[in-house]
């Protein structure tokens, strides 16, 4: 008889990672065992400290947080949404549990039995990297990077680096070694001549029995547990980590992961009882790969021409879609890309000071400022920044700027070539509007905040997210202060920005359905980034400066300090935090698949999860447009 449930189970599961990568026979034989659990709100999956389950999960329905809980105070760490998987601790390290998972809404989630799961799975290496990879990241939080000694693992599932991942690993051949007898003193004088991050301890056949890392020398001797003329086998790790010479890149990921070491020690046979030959660090995994953020910042920072700088940023976009791919949390998406793109437009800034005749004439911050500004810029979009420079004699002015605006257009012509195209709008700092001194910016902004008007409201939603990328940050944290000192309490203005995040409203009509476009090229699209992201982000931007919160510049970062600053309002805010790292996934997933900017959405592609997903992100930006209303009194901000 056939089992309606079980194939319905099937076409769930075929439609995520890692199950989209099995054939329908293997689907059916987890679909089978699956258990489907109903939560209502506040039901717990598992908690922090519980035994670790025989099965992991997966999200069929609702939303399943993941919080870090102490006897005073309950954190969230992550939000699981429609096909997310969680509870891979019991899968990968067989350890109780460090989080807690409970349910925010009434919910459907489907637990997977870890022994026919991996009876399906054994050696399929495209599974074994995506869980990897997903529990690496789920791992990578304040409460547990210190306790994986912040391992992370960054595959990127191309044929190139697939060949690297499934080689043999590449080791020192030659590892520094001492004897347990030796002191501390000792071997810190010898890891600091041969400028290593770890040394072996062996015995007298020359097996490793342990193992001395910075890490040890910073926690056992700096903090006085132990003095200096300590023996090293009172501090060494033990026992140490093995493998043979011929363990893959892959495999020594894993083990890594598994037993939260970044050193592998090589044997003979693999294992501790036979001769060292060698030592495996994660560093030497990263530069196997290649394809790796370091590697790219790397060759950021090396690159001495233009059409390298562009190389470098192209393999951050196949890094892009591999992570998304992978799904890979956002928080950890844009600090990678952000690095990168402040490191490209870093150089590009170096290089083109390098073109000039003459050194700059004076101190100057170049300052990214929008997207870039937020750290929100995932795909190539359009440049927008500005530069400051330090006051000068009135009667060298002239000269100073017109230095400056030459330099400016060496720099956007460099990013234009590199793929960020030139600012329709011509907010860059080429053009002279947007290349002033610091009593000149100050002055600006000023006027925005005392005497507001369309144009001043339109330019403060862009120039009030800025970040410092090269010079004098001391410009950058002057002009930052005058803003706050000139905002003060200024209810008039806040209460027009409150207005402008209202402009948009929330993006669902009386019916629930999704608010398109009527008119024009775009007709019947959902523009997701006028009517879902900007009211999040304009909303953040005016409770922050409300709140005279400085260098927190980020929409979800935002909405995370406020959570922070007011705990009645704590679970809006983290909500409005979670449904914007959502919506921005959602844009950049579109626009890779179109090679678009993603702002645009035909919802008939969409499949219903993916909808119904949208939805649910929605409803934070009607509750936090309700809440600036009340808190600014927008009534009242006429201009």
């Amino acid at each position: 008889m056939k089992n309606s449930i079980a194939d319905r189970v099937v076409y769930f599961l075929s439609g995520y990672p890692p199950f989209n990568m099995l054939n329908e026979k293997s689907l059916h034989k987890i679909a089978a065992q699956v258990q489907i659990i109903y939560l209502e709100k506040g039901d717990a999956v598992f908690e922090k400290g519980d035994a670790y389950h025989n099965d992991f999960y997966i999200v069929r329905d609702g939303a399943i947080y993941l919080y870090h809980t102490n006897e005073n105070d309950k954190n969230i760490i992550g939000i699981n949404d429609t096909g997310d998987i969680f509870g891979l601790r019991a899968l990968i390290t067989k350890e109780n549990y460090k989080l807690s998972a409970v349910a925010n809404e009434e919910s459907i989630v489907y637990a997977i039995p870890i022994e026919v799961f991996e009876s399906v799975t054994n050696n399929i290496v495209k599974i074994n990297k995506y869980l990897i990879t997903s529990f690496a990241s789920n791992a990578y939080d304040p409460y547990t990077a210190e306790e994986y000694n912040e391992i992370f693992v960054d595959y990127i599932p191309n044929k190139s680096s697939d060949i690297a991942n499934f080689q043999t690993a590449h080791f020192t051949t030659k590892p520094i070694t001492c004897k347990p007898s030796k002191t501390l003193q000792y071997a810190a004088n010898k890891m600091c001549k041969h400028d290593i991050s770890c040394i072996i301890v062996v015995d007298e056949n020359k097996h490793p029995i342990g193992i001395i890392s910075n890490n040890d020398i910073k926690n056992k001797i700096a903090t006085g547990l132990y003095p200096i003329t300590t023996k090293v086998s009172n501090i060494m790790s033990a026992p140490v980590i093995t493998d043979k010479e011929n363990i893959t890149v892959a495999n020594a990921q894993l083990k890594m992961i598994q037993h939260s070491v970044s050193h592998i020690c090589i044997t003979k046979d693999g294992t501790p009882n036979s001769k060292l030959t060698g030592i495996l660090t994660h560093h030497d995994i990263l530069v196997t790969q290649g394809n790796n953020p370091s590697v790219i910042l790397k060759d950021v920072r090396r690159a001495k021409r233009t059409r390298y700088l562009r190389i470098a940023r192209l393999k951050a976009n196949t890094l892009l879609k591999s992570y998304l791919e992978q799904n890979i949390p956002l928080t950890h998406i844009l600090k990678v890309i952000s690095s990168i793109n402040d490191a490209v437009t870093e150089r590009a800034i170096y290089l083109s000071i390098k073109k000039m005749k003459t050194p700059p004439p004076v101190a100057f911050s170049w300052i990214s400022i929008g997207s870039q500004g937020r750290q929100e810029q995932l795909l190539f979009t359009d440049q927008d920044n500005a530069l400051i420079f330090e006051d000068v004699p009135k009667h060298n002015y002239n000269t100073v700027k017109t230095y400056f605006i030459e330099l400016s257009k060496h720099v956007t012509k460099t990013l234009n070539i590199i793929g960020f195209e030139y600012c329709k709008a011509d907010m860059m700092a080429s053009n002279p509007e947007w290349c002033k001194s610091i009593s000149e910016w100050k002055t600006q902004f000023s006027n925005w905040i005392l005497n507001p008007d369309e144009k001043s409201i339109l330019l403060s939603s862009i120039f009030f997210d800025y970040n410092h990328i090269y010079g004098d940050k001391t410009l950058v944290d002057r002009l930052t202060d005058n803003i706050f000192e000139t905002v003060g309490d200024s209810s008039r203005f806040y209460s027009i920005l409150a207005n402008d995040a209202m402009k948009s409203p929330p993006p669902l009509g009386f019916f629930k359905q999704f608010l398109v476009e009527q008119n024009g090229e775009h007709k019947d699209l959902f523009n997701i980034k006028s009517r879902a992201l900007m009211p999040l982000i304009d909303a953040a931007r005016v409770l922050v400066l409300s709140k005279k919160i400085k260098n927190v510049n980020s929409t979800y970062q935002r909405f995370e300090k406020l959570a922070e600053l007011e705990e009645n309002n704590k679970e809006l805010f983290l909500s409005c935090s979670y449904a914007f790292k959502a919506l921005l996934k959602f844009k950049t997933k579109q626009g890779i698949l179109h090679e678009n900017s993603g702002k645009f959405i035909e919802l008939s592609t969409l499949t219903k999860e993916e909808q119904l997903k949208l939805k649910r992100c929605f409803k934070p930006i009607k509750e936090i447009q309700e809440s600036l209303k009340l808190r600014f009194n927008t009534s009242n901000s006429i201009l």
